[in-house]
């Protein structure tokens, strides 16, 4: 006879992508999921009977895949709301810099364990992390269960250490907590990392097999300044010294301009953009991420908040709406970006942007079983006329109500069943005066773009 299932889940609408990555919902659905893999999608009735290890019944509610936060700074829902209504270079000069001097490992793990708890609660189950003392937050990772792409991030003031940790981090940790932490190499920006520092690390990303995370042309200020002082576009800076030879994931882009498209189509390695529309709102940034024109040159564009000290929350489907939103006003074309082309890139795009099409991103056979269930019965997102725009544009990251992460149940029925927040909260209270203290002076770095 055969084995029970390690989980199953029946009575939902199910969204799937057919041959053209065209979203399909399919209706009073199942899905069966073994050892952590997908291993059928099927009608509801076809399951009756069968054994499994766990089993849910999700009428009224909607399975998408796991949302993927293609590019934040876990640790930072430590300094939420701390540097609030600033421009960019007071934020990081007169805040975030001087108070990340202070940090030890023990708040970078609380900081990352608030955040962690924060997206599982909010239907991420993946997440691209760009930081310090990424150790800390590889050990919250394997032990919360949640899948990420972490790098440890560094800036050329630190020496040549700095690059040397980097890559020791990436391949200490590479495929560890049973596969779901894969690891890049995290040079912060090209206005903190100088081009020598950028060449080596293109250097070990070939060596090793390892992609590259990094900021560039985050906003026009930086494009701007970045031609006025050498001639070139950040973009260009990517080019000239090999990082866009390598599989390289770049952060913002709202800085990207139209010579800066022919290198990024062309580019050796897999290229791609995280978006996190609502803190270029916030610093008041003049242009956002060209959505339209990378896919027209077929950069993927996934999904992104950015670390909680700048956008407040790790809400990608908060990003998902904004995006959509922001893309319409700024093409002045309310017929782009439509619902199901947001929903692309919340799940193909986003998977592919980290690296992990194949595995993520899609509800199939032999896919990951990142699964959440999302609840369509409140009043805020009756009555269904278009399912799509109701997931995009109704529905809330309170809504999700179960997280499965490589078929283990993180959240069920909107209890967190791997973190402690209360007591993680305690304990971060207890660490605040000393965390945010600016009176030493320091900073770990300049902005000056």
């Amino acid at each position: 006879m055969e084995s029970p299932a390690g989980l199953i889940i029946t009575g939902c609408t199910v969204l799937t992508h057919d041959d053209q990555e065209e979203a399909v919902f399919l209706e009073d659905a199942a899905v069966v999921v073994r050892d952590g893999v997908v291993e059928e999608v099927t009608d509801a009735g076809a399951v009756a009977g069968r054994a499994a290890d766990e089993w849910i019944d999700a009428r009224g509610q909607v399975v998408l895949p796991g949302l993927i936060n293609c590019h934040t700074h876990a640790p930072m829902a430590a300094l939420r709301g701390l540097a609030e209504d600033l421009p960019t270079e007071a934020w990081f000069n007169d805040v975030v810099w001087p108070v990340e001097s202070n940090l030890t490992e023990r708040d970078v793990t609380l900081g990352a364990l608030l955040a962690c708890a924060e997206m599982i609660r909010a239907g991420v189950t993946c997440f691209a992390d760009h930081y310090f003392a990424m150790d800390a937050v590889a050990e919250v990772v394997a032990a919360c269960g949640m899948r990420a792409l972490l790098g440890e991030a560094y800036f050329s003031s630190q020496g040549p250490q700095g690059r040397e940790k980097s890559l020791e981090f990436a391949l200490r940790h590479r495929g560890t907590a049973g596969g779901r932490i894969t690891t890049a190499l995290a040079p912060h920006a090209p206005y903190t990392v100088n081009d020598a520092d950028l060449a080596a690390t293109a250097g070990l990303a070939r060596a090793h097999d390892l992609p590259v995370h990094l900021h560039a042309a985050e906003n026009r200020d930086q494009t701007e300044a970045s031609l006025a002082r050498h001639g070139v576009t950040p973009v260009e800076v990517l080019h000239r010294t090999g990082i866009l030879d390598t599989d390289v994931l770049i952060a913002h882009g709202t800085g990207i301009v139209e010579s800066d498209l022919p290198l990024l189509a062309h580019a050796r390695g897999r290229t791609a953009v995280a978006t996190a529309p609502r803190g270029y709102l916030k610093f008041a940034w003049p242009t956002t991420t060209p959505v339209r024109a990378l896919r027209d040159i077929g950069v993927p564009v996934g999904l992104a908040t950015d670390g909680a000290a700048s956008n407040n929350s790790l809400d990608v489907w908060e990003s998902m709406a904004l995006t959509s939103l922001i893309q319409k006003s700024t093409e002045g074309d309310p017929r782009w970006l439509t619902s199901r082309q947001a929903l692309h890139h919340a799940t193909l795009q986003s998977a592919r942007a980290v690296g992990l099409e194949g595995s993520v991103g899609r509800i199939a056979p032999g896919h990951r079983a990142d699964l959440v269930l999302v609840d369509l019965t409140g009043p805020h997102t009756q009555p269904v006329h278009d399912l799509a725009a109701t997931l995009v544009h109704s529905a809330r990251a309170a809504d999700v109500r179960t997280t499965v992460v490589d078929g283990r149940i993180l959240m069920r029925d909107r209890r967190l069943l791997t973190i402690d927040v209360p007591e993680v909260v305690r304990e971060l209270d207890e660490r605040l005066p000393a965390l945010v203290d600016r009176g030493h002076g320091r900073r770990i770095q300049e902005y000056g773009t």
